[in-house]
């Protein structure tokens, strides 16, 4: 018989299903047979020829399959051996015969399914293409039994043992790992040359997985071999110091830190950075002079939050609830938080502000950041800069040094626990620098929200991201912080309360606060608002309410000791309840009283108002004539630009005397003298151009200059009324001394919005551009009688009452403050007193 030809097949034959199995001619498989229909099948085959036909059905799982559901190509096979099993089921090996096309289907009286099977063999010729094929096929299936870890040699002896294409394709198919409708289809395949192109495809696909499974085996072996050679020196060296006494407390703290490394996540620069710094701490003996170094170093790379955040309250109402109950007022700066919650909730990942709150000591600037980290639920760390001097304390020193540590960013981050609390910056304004270096440089990255993602301290030397961290700082005056690190900061400013605002801040804050510091209950104490609107009119002077609150202190400790001394004669426990009339008994006299008071009309004093870090000051402009001595005298301890506004007025009011009513000139050997009392406290800034201008011209023309009106501008040489900045704080300060009318230049007219609409109510408002309308406003009439200031009139003297006897202000540092002309907003640079 030839190699290709087919034994005589019956024309009928049992078939038998299979969910999974693809059987190939010459091929020998084993069998678990357990349904029904396929045990019935095989007892029909062995009650004949011992002939089968192998089919798969279509579907893996059908239980019952009809013909529609089997393949019509099948391998005919003879039983081998067959053997049963105590659950019914069979073993059974099978050998392939030859494809056959099944056709005819029908069920006997036994419930057998048979088909007439057609068996069809492969052709003789072989062309070289053929050839070719077999070779290429035989050297893939080579390096498949070298790779594959389940495949003997033999297979490779078998495949070259076939001489015919179509036994070869049949060979290597069974032995590949494809899907079964695959090997279906390589079955019903009767083209040589394309089953072996089909084989040889697949076959080169079992190659590359077979590569790539060994490339990944032999990088895991390697690695895990690395591991096993490790451990086991890890363990000779650890037998090694156990033999020589030492180890075994450095191993066992080595061990600690480095699962606290694992714990806490750090990013990958900064964890290669700590398993070096665990390395080295290893190989250390405790009693090296680095041991203590490299563990500090280790304790605070760990103690970094490095990826642990709080979660943010974005509701925006509860925020605005929290910011309301904890501060009275402060729209602006509540409205820019609730915006950046609605940005945050919008946009999660958008990076923090760097805010800055300006203003005065005692307005709740410190006390704002806290309730913020309150409304957003995030933990606060406050970091006082007052006075700091030092680069170092900011970026950390060197670890060379001795007793180096971490700049105090890193050092609160450490303390907050997380990498996003509310970080605020105290003081940022009092900032100094030396030979150390200077820490408002260092913050230029701090404060930087494109920098400040990779912040480097000097003791940690890895990035620190700060970029989730929500920056505030506080400053009482602008003009002391760089510029470059005033550019990166969003500044707001708090001014100072109106005493509405602060009685309201009293009743509801202060009183209730210093009631419980001071053990009284609620019954125990009533203050009247007329009595906390006189404490802050009569018994502070402050834009804040820290001086108020100490007041109202005083007073609950006053009342807490009567209360005391009535519980130890064991009385009733007694209540208090303080009106206007009763502070006197429990604050002593008024300690200040408006500065109008007893004031008139005169010549050669006018009323100006200043702006200080403290808040809004009247100021009072002096001048005189000296009949023996000419020029122009200006004391007070007046700054340069102050000086300059002087020597403005005067020139022109010289260039100008027709308009004023004023004799051109000086009468030869006289000279005017300028003074601003509280001469030990410095004044500078140009905005009391107005307020000197006009004093010079009463003194000059002889006409009284009004006592019930304060003024505040900057003045040209062409008599242009400037722009100038506090407009808030000062006109505060008018109203608190008792004045009703104020003079203010035209470009200011838009800073009223910031004056509450009550106070606005009870003061009377003028704007001018130019200095001669200020002067005809201010100037009265000249007196008919012509006595001492007629006199001075055509000279340029003055009356000997033109010095005012409550003409001191308060002492506190004075600035007079303007803007640039093109920044109305702007205020002048301060000189230092």
């Amino acid at each position: 018989m030839a190699e290709n030809e087919i034994p005589p097949l019956p024309e009928v034959l049992p078939v038998m299903a299979t969910t999974n199995l693809v059987l190939f001619p010459f091929m020998m498989a084993p069998l678990t047979v357990g349904r029904p229909a396929s045990l019935r099948a095989l007892d029909a085959a062995l009650q004949g020829d011992r002939l089968i036909v192998v089919t798969l059905q279509r579907e893996e799982n059908i239980e019952q399959p009809t013909p529609e559901e089997l393949h019509d190509i099948g391998c005919a096979c003879a039983i081998v051996r067959m053997m049963r099993q105590p659950d019914g089921s069979a073993q059974v090996i099978v050998q392939g015969i030859a494809r056959v096309r099944l056709s005819e289907w029908n069920t006997d009286a036994a419930q057998v399914l048979r088909a007439r099977a057609e068996a069809f063999a492969d052709p003789d010729e072989r062309p070289m293409a053929i050839q070719a094929l077999m070779n290429n096929l035989l050297s893939t299936f080579r390096r498949i039994v070298e790779l594959s870890p389940i495949l003997p040699d033999e297979a490779l002896q078998a495949a070259q043992s076939q001489t015919e294409p179509g036994r070869l394709a049949d060979f290597v198919a069974s032995t590949l790992n494809v899907e079964p409708n695959v090997r279906q289809e390589l079955l019903a395949e009767t083209d040589v040359q394309k089953r072996l192109e089909r084989v040889t495809q697949l076959a080169s696909d079992e190659v590359n997985v077979l590569e790539l499974t060994s490339q990944i085996h032999s990088e895991t072996r390697r690695e895990l071999d690395k591991g096993q050679r490790e451990f086991i020196l890890r363990q000779q060296l650890r037998e090694i110091q156990k033999q020589l006494g030492e180890g075994d407390d450095t191993q066992r703290e080595a061990e600690e830190l480095r699962e606290q490394v694992e714990a806490a996540n750090m990013p990958e620069e900064v964890r290669k950075a700590a398993d070096r710094e665990l390395n080295r701490l290893s190989r250390m003996p405790q009693g090296a002079a680095e041991y203590s170094v490299v563990r500090n170093y280790l304790d605070y790379l760990i103690a970094v939050p490095w990826s642990k955040s709080s979660e943010d309250n974005l509701d925006i109402a509860h925020a605005r609830k929290v910011l309301d109950d904890e501060h009275y007022g402060l729209e602006d700066v509540k409205q820019r938080i609730l915006e950046y919650l609605a940005v945050r909730r919008l946009k999660p990942d958008s990076k923090g502000p760097i805010l800055c709150f300006v203003g005065p000591p005692g307005v709740g600037k410190t006390s704002l950041a806290h309730s913020i980290a309150h409304a957003l639920g995030r933990e606060f760390v406050r970091m006082a800069l007052g006075g700091v001097r030092d680069e170092a304390e900011i970026r950390g020193h060197r670890r060379t040094y001795i007793g180096a540590l971490p700049g105090r960013i890193v050092q609160g981050l450490r303390d907050a626990g997380t990498n996003n609390p509310v970080m605020i910056l105290d003081e940022v304004d009092k900032l100094g620098s030396d030979y150390r270096g200077d820490p408002t440089s260092a913050l230029l990255e701090v404060l930087d929200p494109q920098q400040n993602n990779s912040f480097k301290d000097h003791y940690l030397e890895v990035p620190v991201d700060l970029s989730k961290v929500m920056f505030i700082t506080t400053a009482n005056v602008l003009d002391t912080i760089p510029g470059p690190l005033r550019d990166r900061m969003e500044v707001l400013r708090i001014p100072g309360y109106t005493i509405e605002e602060k009685t309201f801040i009293a009743r509801r804050h202060l009183l209730p606060r210093q009631m419980a510091e001071n053990g009284l209950e609620v019954e125990d104490l009533t203050i009247s608002d007329a009595a906390l609107k006189t404490i802050a009119m009569s018994y502070t002077r402050e834009a804040g309410v820290r001086s108020l609150e100490r007041e109202v202190g005083s007073v609950c400790r006053k009342i807490a000791r009567l209360i005391a001394e009535a519980l130890g004669q064991d009385g009733e426990r007694p209540r208090f309840a303080i009106d206007e009339k009763d502070l006197e008994e429990y604050l002593g006299p008024l300690k200040f009283v408006p500065e109008m008071g007893g004031r008139e009309a005169q010549v050669g004093v006018t009323t100006g108002l200043a702006w200080t870090p403290m808040g809004g000051e009247i100021l009072f402009i002096e001048t005189t004539s000296l009949p023996n001595k000419g020029g122009l005298v200006l004391t007070g301890q007046l700054g340069e630009v102050m000086k300059e506004s002087a020597q403005i007025a005067f020139d022109f009011l010289r260039a100008n005397a027709k308009d004023f009513g004023i004799q051109t000139g000086v009468k030869s050997g006289e000279g005017i003298h300028v003074h601003v009392p509280a001469g030990a406290i410095p004044k500078d800034g140009p905005s009391a151009g107005v307020a000197i201008t006009a004093a010079l011209a009463s003194l000059l023309s002889g006409r009284p200059a009004r006592h019930d009106i304060a003024m505040t501008g900057e003045v040209t040489l062409t008599g242009r009324v400037l722009p100038v900045g506090g407009i808030k704080e000062k006109v505060l300060a008018a109203r608190q001394a008792g004045i009703t009318t104020l003079l203010l230049p035209e470009r200011n007219r838009t800073d009223l919005r910031d004056i509450p609409e009550a106070t606005r109510a009870e003061l009377t408002f003028h704007f001018v551009e130019d200095v001669r309308d200020a002067v005809e406003k201010v100037l009265l009439p000249a007196p008919r009688s012509r006595s001492s200031a007629a006199k001075a009139t055509p000279k340029g003297g003055a009356s000997k009452n033109g010095a005012s006897k409550n003409g001191r202000s308060k002492s506190t540092t004075l600035k007079i403050t303007t803007p640039m002309e093109q920044n109305p907003e702007a205020t002048d640079p301060a000189m230092a007193s």
